[in-house]
């Protein structure tokens, strides 16, 4: 307890990496609290960021903690934080291992959690054929038989994106479409199909995808399914220092309203990565922590 951190970073995920190295590069005596967890373990591979092209995200974490080998201010621990309080040095927590920790800045990167639809077949694809972001995983089924799960107004625009990746894409809707004029007949200018049948499962073997089956006892192929999957912050931590979460919105339940320097409204308290509501990707995760720890350099040198 007679430590104190300039520094503590919860999350040692992208964001939280890639803000330990930056505030290890500055000297500031950095805590990173990795307890692992990170959401994105069950994909396949890292889609989209230059030099870790589908690399295994265990695998990416495990590289990017052995870099911060090299930095003596960072310590990692495999801990997290339990509880938090404001004090007059900046913030108290409490560890899973029982220890208390102080620190003059706290950054948070402790990710979220997806809520995909509850079908039967999805849980076990999830992450592999079946995904919520086409930038990370659409690769890996392109020019394949795909299909789009929204019944919501966003369907369409979903449906149309999926397009980069595939011409043979299937809009299905769940039951009757909450679609105007307009957007159906932007579907039928793109060739998209749209199904109302409710779904009842997914089949294929392991975490493959092969096809959809309707309730009526009907199936329809295909090797990949976008499907919505709200986000919900991990924001314990904020909610005991009274941090302000931002608006709800179709991707985040919930996020931690940040500025643009990453700080929330709780001063010294920063969050970067998915908890803060970042477009959920590890490329903006590994820039949102860099930024945040760059911002967290400058409050630390140059307070108030």
């Amino acid at each position: 307890m007679d430590e104190l951190w300039d520094c503590t970073v919860v999350g040692g995920g992208a964001a939280g990496l890639s803000a330990a190295l930056v505030l290890g590069r500055a000297r500031r005596h950095t805590l990173l609290l990795d307890a692992g967890g990170q959401s994105n373990r069950v994909a396949e591979g890292i889609g989209g960021l230059l030099g870790q092209d589908g690399r295994p995200p265990a695998d990416f974490y495990a590289l990017g903690r052995d870099e911060l080998a090299a930095y003596p201010a960072v310590e990692p621990r495999a801990e997290t934080a339990t509880g938090a309080k404001r004090t007059d040095e900046g913030f108290g927590l409490a560890l899973t291992d029982g220890t208390r920790v102080r620190t003059r800045t706290l950054l948070l990167a402790t990710g979220s959690d997806y809520e995909p639809p509850a079908i039967p077949g999805v849980a076990d694809r999830w992450g592999r054929s079946v995904f919520h972001c086409p930038f990370c995983h659409g690769w890996k089924v392109r020019e394949r038989a795909l299909g789009v799960l929204d019944g919501a107004a966003s369907g369409a625009e979903r449906a149309l994106l999926l397009k980069a990746w595939s011409d043979d894409v299937t809009l299905l809707t769940g039951g009757p479409a909450q679609l105007d004029a307009a957007d159906m007949a932007r579907l039928d200018a793109a060739g998209i199909a749209v199904e109302q049948r409710p779904v009842a499962a997914l089949h294929g073997p392991g975490a493959e995808l092969e096809s959809i089956e309707f309730e009526d006892g009907s199936e329809l192929r295909c090797a990949g399914l976008m499907v919505p999957a709200p986000m919900h912050g991990r924001t314990a931590l904020a909610d005991q220092l009274g941090a302000k979460l931002a608006d709800p919105n179709p991707v985040f339940v919930a996020a931690l309203a940040v500025d643009a320097m990453y700080r929330t409204t709780t001063p010294g308290l920063f969050a970067a990565g998915d908890v803060a509501g970042e477009m959920p990707s590890v490329a903006n995760a590994v820039a949102a922590g860099s930024k945040a720890a760059a911002m967290v350099v400058r409050e630390l040198t140059q307070p108030g």
